[in-house]
């Protein structure tokens, strides 16, 4: 046995935070008359972490400067991103703008309303707190407009669910705490409640989730639904149910393929391979075939048995989502084979 301690996950910045520290440098050229080497802001749960400039400009009547993303052990796809913000006089108060790359929302159901740049709440707090603190120390108004512009934000875009969720020309500015905790199931979860809250924005009654990019097309040419409909599930079907029950649609489609839906089935409801495993002596006692007990796969399972034991998953899937949720949704059960192959379906 393997004795070495597990290395422990370096946590980063979100960035909003980053966001924040860049207004911060930027207000202090503006107004204090020097650019700082680096800066240090108060998150909301009141750590302070310190940020280089890894960017400074000004011209007449603006300063800018930028922060690279440090998102710590987390994979996320900003990490590595410089976040630049520019602040200049704005009229009255603090309003906000998007640069290039970050986006613009376009459909209801976010934190923000359309036609705003997609700068969540809790980072807008943040900076209207720079500007305010540093407002009062170098006696000047509190007015600003802050900028925001993430180099090649529109392209990394693209690997997130800003398209989908209607979020146009970049990527958000977000952040809760200011602290990227590294593999965090709440960033996912998160995301899949802003899709609900923009497909019940856009008035539609079915919304599906799917736990991979071959069952999501499949379920969403069975139905006919639109992108804004598909919901990014993955392995959290649990968080989306209990979503869904304070917040419902008409009806809800679940697909996956064969051993995902097995462990719904067996009344997992968080599907990752790490935290929950297909049991095949049940698994076996459900279809009546001892052979499945030797089975090192769902889907081995599947190519023992064949459609039977995909209909006895479906339906017991089923049963485990109307046990654990009610019945006041409408649910179906879709399960795929890895070809995209419907093999099962259960309910309405």
């Amino acid at each position: 046995m393997d004795d070495t301690p597990a290395k422990e996950l370096r946590r980063g910045w979100t960035t909003g935070a980053c966001a924040t520290a860049a207004t911060r440098a930027a207000l202090l050229r503006l107004w204090g008359g020097a650019f700082p080497e680096t800066v240090t802001i108060t998150l909301p749960k009141g750590e302070t972490p310190t940020f280089e400039l890894a960017h400074r400009a000004e011209g007449d009547g603006w300063a800018e400067a930028g922060i690279v993303k440090d998102a710590g052990d987390d994979p996320d796809v900003t990490h590595g991103a410089l976040i630049i913000a520019r602040v200049a006089p704005g009229g009255t108060g603090v309003r906000f703008a998007a640069g290039p790359g970050v986006g613009t929302v376009t459909k209801p159901g976010l934190p923000i309303a359309p036609g705003e740049p997609a700068i969540n709440p809790v980072p807008r707090q943040m900076m209207r707190g720079q500007v305010k603190e540093l407002a009062q120390v170098h006696d000047r108004p509190g007015d600003a407009l802050i900028t925001l512009s993430i180099p090649g934000g529109e392209e990394i875009a693209q690997k997130t669910w800003n398209p989908r969720l209607g979020i146009t020309g970049g990527l958000s500015v977000l952040g809760t705490t200011g602290v990227v905790r590294p593999f965090s199931c709440a960033a996912w979860i998160a995301s899949i409640h802003r899709g609900i809250d923009v497909a019940r924005a856009e008035g539609l009654t079915h919304v599906a989730g799917c736990t991979g990019a071959t069952s999501e097309k499949v379920v969403q040419a069975l139905h006919d639904l639109p992108d804004s409909a598909m919901l990014d599930m993955g392995d959290f079907v649990g968080g989306m149910m209990k979503y869904l029950v304070r917040h419902p649609v008409e009806r809800v489609t679940i697909g996956g393929g064969i051993g995902k839906i097995t462990k719904l089935a067996q009344g997992a409801m968080d599907l990752h391979s790490k935290r929950a495993q297909v049991d095949f002596d049940v698994l076996a006692d459900w279809v009546g075939d001892p052979r499945v007990r030797d089975a090192n796969t769902a889907l081995e399972a599947y190519e023992i048995v064949g459609q039977p034991l995909a209909q006895a998953v479906a339906d017991r899937a089923l049963g485990v989502i109307r046990e654990r949720f009610g019945n006041d949704l409408a649910v179906d059960i879709v399960v795929i084979d890895r070809g995209g192959t419907i093999i099962a379906r259960s309910g309405p």
